[in-house]
């Protein structure tokens, strides 16, 4: 069989990473794929190159003589090709929207992920919410951001690709003298006949005050009108000491003075981050964020669902992949 004019990269790190794991799972995990589809790529680059490169049994995989003879080419080649992207990419950082200063999901993903690429400049940048930065990334003005992929409109999430990352369980920002703030646990059924601020009004934010708006459905819990939109702790702090009304956050909000933060339960709502970041976009380190994202998640147990978590269905879908 005459040699195959062009082979896919992808075909070849298929390969390489199947040669260095020896385990068609484990490969597909380092590379964000399904075991199938990794399969399927084995073995067409071997109908591609006429030789077949493993020996599968049920107990284990090994190289055959034609795949240790091509598994020094193969990795020469990814080698180039990672160097060419590491060149292109030296022109200008990876700009990773982290929502807001103190929020810890995004900010250890990113310290993480400068940790596997020092090479790289990771930037930080604020834009509050994903929708808010949607458009950026839409756009090119940002590479990266964190939040509540299910909650964008359809028109955006066609042009935006994401990995999930955390099942970041919900918690309530109360008035230090508040009559809940007594309680170290805030029951959801505590909070019927209060009214509870969401964002409602920030252009930025919309899938944050619906996830709100689902969860309190139902409930007796009133979402809070629009506020002024404050820029800055200061001014937030300022405004809803104003209101005094009870504000829906993460139990990771970073802390406000004269208040407490409660986890709430019966049910544990949670709130789906995921990493979203332009379709077809190429940064040498967009692959360090990813596999940043994947191992922290991996090692605090983020997208494990608690028992009695509350989730809407159609984030569901999404922090399941599909």
């Amino acid at each position: 069989m005459p040699a195959p004019a062009h082979l896919d990269p992808r075909l070849l790190r298929a390969f390489v990473t199947v040669a260095e794991e020896l385990h068609f799972t484990r490969a597909a995990t380092r590379l964000y794929v399904a075991q199938q589809a990794l399969s399927r790529d084995v073995r067409r680059l071997e109908r591609e190159l006429g030789c077949e490169l493993f020996v599968r049994t049920t107990r284990q995989v090994t190289l055959t003589a034609d795949g240790e003879r091509l598994l020094p080419y193969a990795r020469a080649v990814l080698q180039a090709q990672d160097d060419l992207l590491a060149a292109a990419g030296q022109a200008r950082p990876l700009l990773v929207d982290l929502n807001s200063p103190g929020l810890t999901t995004p900010r250890r993903v990113l310290h993480r992920a400068r940790e596997l690429a020092p090479a790289h400049e990771l930037m930080a940048r604020y834009e509050s919410g994903l929708t808010g930065a949607a458009g950026e990334l839409l756009a090119g003005r940002l590479d990266v951001s964190f939040g509540r992929f299910a909650g964008l409109a359809p028109a955006l999430r066609a042009g935006l690709d994401q990995q999930p990352v955390r099942h970041e369980p919900m918690a309530v920002v109360l008035p230090e003298d508040h009559p809940l703030a007594a309680l170290t646990e805030v029951p959801l059924a505590a909070l019927a006949g209060e009214t509870v601020y969401a964002g409602a009004g920030n252009p930025r934010t919309p899938e944050w005050t619906d996830l709100a708006r689902s969860l309190f459905e139902g409930r007796g819990i009133a979402l809070a009108p629009p506020a002024p939109l404050a820029v800055g702790e200061e001014e937030f702090q300022r405004i809803m000491s104003r209101t005094r009304h009870p504000i829906l956050a993460v139990v990771d909000f970073p802390p406000l003075p004269a208040t407490v933060l409660r986890p709430l339960v019966d049910p544990i709502p949670l709130s789906p981050v995921s990493l979203v970041w332009r379709k077809g976009m190429i940064h040498p380190a967009l692959d360090a964020l990813r596999r940043a994202a994947a191992a922290v998640a991996a090692e605090e147990g983020w997208l494990r669902r608690p028992d009695g978590g509350w989730l809407p269905d159609r984030d569901i879908v999404v922090m399941a992949g599909r």
